[in-house]
């Protein structure tokens, strides 16, 4: 087995175990906070993501890639500046939040000291992200791999716990519970970094060490940071911008907010926490994709940059398939482990489409980041944004159609990414659609 396969195996596998965790946190959740209460959490959810998005910076690909390139004598240094910079960041991030916060009424329905909690997870956010970069650069994966770990379960734990030993009667309160939790484990994980990383300080050369200044080693960072975040915010900003989207629609086709919340709580809460189960499959194709393709294409593989294609498109079909047809076929024993609902068996039958695509559209994205085709990525994006937004908006308003062209326009966003990924590829390595086989140059 190549190195290729063995690494998306062992990744799969580590994912797999922190799904099935992740699966038992949406079960606790939806029971506990019902359908409308699902609703508002899956709401605001995609903002705490657009906040972190920011903080992160992508610090961890960035400081890796330092750590991995400098000599040892140059980290202790460089993780300094590092720190300097990520406490000037989380500062500035800080103050702009909460001034938009502050005008802007996105926790107008949520308790009051919800927004409170969100700037707390900024700074943690931030520095959790410099040690997860310098941990990662050490090509230390057991420290990564712990934290991962302690993340979900710690994130059960806590839920299970609180929610066995009180019994609130207002949604609010529980939710608010259920966002302290998820920012609590943060800061669980930059405890056990910096505990790990304090530890380590004696094997970090204290000898000799180049003297970066801090706006070298911001420069250095900034210039592998500063695209790749920008494919993640485009990405955030759509995510946080979808729930209020789809939920003004429901209610311009005649539902009222309750009801519209309550539908986009099934959809996203139960339809989708279950048609994305499988993706840890394919995120582990994207991890493991990015380095080789870069490595191939460096080195002017074209056989292996055909190879490395056609074996993430075969692995995907090899699990895609069976895994929308199950769901397709076992909805509505699945969607019963949540709530019982007509509804939401439904919705995850008629997105067997947008689930599926789904999983060719995260290795084609990575394949095309190793090719160095991040603005190409980035437009597609895009793109598919436009199209699933539009229909959205003038299909899920109509009231004949309501959440039916929601689902319509979420299959159509999704199969223009993952076409528009796919032809772009093709063409750059230059096979055919078809056969992914290399064309025939004609004298």
């Amino acid at each position: 087995m190549n190195t290729f396969l063995k690494g998306t195996f062992i990744l799969a596998g580590a994912a797999f175990a922190g799904e099935l965790i992740e699966f038992l946190v949406n079960m606790v959740l939806a029971r506990e906070l019902g359908k409308e209460g699902m609703g508002m959490y899956m709401t605001v959810l995609p903002i705490i993501f657009l906040v972190a998005t920011v903080a992160n910076l992508e610090l961890p690909i960035s400081i890796s890639k330092f750590i991995a390139e400098h000599n040892r004598h140059e980290h202790r240094n460089m993780m300094k500046h590092a720190t300097t910079f990520a406490t000037v960041l989380s500062l500035v991030i800080f103050f702009v939040t909460f001034g938009v916060v502050s005008f802007f009424p996105f926790f107008t329905h949520y308790h009051p000291y919800l927004k409170w909690a969100v700037l707390i997870f900024i700074p943690i956010v931030s520095f959790s992200a410099v040690l997860r970069g310098y941990f990662t650069g050490k090509n230390s994966m057991s420290t990564i791999a712990v934290s991962n770990f302690i993340r979900k379960a710690f994130q059960l734990t806590i839920l299970f716990v609180i929610f066995q030993m009180f019994q609130f009667t207002d949604v609010k309160t529980s939710l608010f519970i259920a966002i302290c939790t998820l920012i609590g484990t943060e800061a669980v994980i930059l405890l056990y970094f910096f505990i790990t990383y304090v530890t380590q300080l004696n094997v970090i050369t204290r000898g000799h060490r180049a003297q970066l200044t801090p706006q070298d080693v911001r420069k250095k960072l900034l210039s592998v940071s500063l695209p790749t975040t920008g494919l993640r915010l485009f990405n955030a900003i759509c995510n946080a911008i979808q729930p209020f989207l789809i939920k003004h629609a429901l209610i311009l086709s005649g539902m009222t907010l309750s009801g519209a919340t309550q539908h986009f709580g099934m959809l996203t809460g139960v339809a989708m926490s279950i048609g994305f189960f499988p993706a840890f499959f394919a995120h582990s194709l994207l991890v493991a994709l990015i380095p080789a393709v870069s490595e191939a294409h460096a080195k002017d593989q074209e056989k292996q940059l055909q190879k490395l294609l056609l074996q993430s498109m075969q692995l995907t079909f090899i699990y895609g398939i069976p895994s929308v047809l199950a769901m397709y076929i076992f909805a509505e024993p699945l969607t019963s482990l949540f709530f019982h609902s007509t509804e939401a068996v439904f919705y995850l039958q008629a997105l067997w489409p947008y689930f599926l695509f789904h999983f060719f559209a995260i290795p084609l994205q990575a394949y095309l980041i190793g090719l160095g085709y991040v603005k190409d990525a980035l437009f597609h994006t895009i793109w598919s944004h436009v199209v699933s937004f539009s229909l959205m908006f003038v299909l899920g308003s109509q009231p004949t159609i309501g959440m039916t062209g929601v689902i319509i326009g979420m299959n159509a966003g999704i199969v223009v990414l993952t076409l528009l990924h796919y032809v772009t590829i093709c063409r750059v390595i230059n096979v055919s659609f078809f056969s992914l086989k290399k064309h025939k140059t004609i004298l």
